[in-house]
């Protein structure tokens, strides 16, 4: 699988270590940035390039998957769904790693450097990677809802009127 990662300054030292272990578990990892530590790096065009190239290379049939990273993992969260075709979750713990790609078929993962261990991280990321999405109708439903509202706007009726 190839995986694409970015962060910012708080996440540099959990991506550099975690690049290495997706690379040992067979994976062929693509860094988006930043090269080096800046206290004061702006991390959108990281994480925005990131979810492009996850976006790029599933629209040619590639399995492709993301992981972004920040001190808390919110703004990058929020930077990464910016992109058209991305489903990026805030993760902070097993659970919520793997009904990301269970339920939500997210393609991008987001994880604060700041709240959490390394080998959390890694736990955290191997469970969302190897976790497949279940494909149940409720779930293809609710995510064809937002692929709708994102391609043209459009929702459900409103029930209250």
């Amino acid at each position: 699988m190839r995986i694409h990662i970015a962060t910012d300054h708080a996440g540099l030292d959990f991506s550099t270590q975690l690049q290495e272990h997706l690379r040992t578990a067979g994976h062929e990892v693509v860094d988006h940035g930043p090269l080096s530590y800046d206290p004061v790096d702006d991390y959108p065009a990281f994480c925005i390039r990131a979810a492009q190239a996850v976006v790029a290379d599933q629209s040619t049939g590639a399995e492709a998957l993301g992981i972004v990273f920040g001190g808390s993992g919110n703004g990058e969260q929020i930077a990464a769904n910016k992109v058209r075709g991305i489903r990026a979750a805030l993760v902070w713990n097993l659970s919520t790693a793997e009904l990301a790609r269970e339920h939500n078929d997210a393609n991008v993962i987001s994880i604060g450097a700041r709240q959490h261990t390394f080998e959390e991280v890694v736990s955290f990321i191997d469970r969302f990677i190897e976790t497949p999405f279940s494909g149940e109708e409720r779930h293809v439903r609710r995510i064809g809802q937002i692929a709708d509202f994102e391609r043209d706007g459009s929702l459900l009726p409103d029930p209250r009127a």
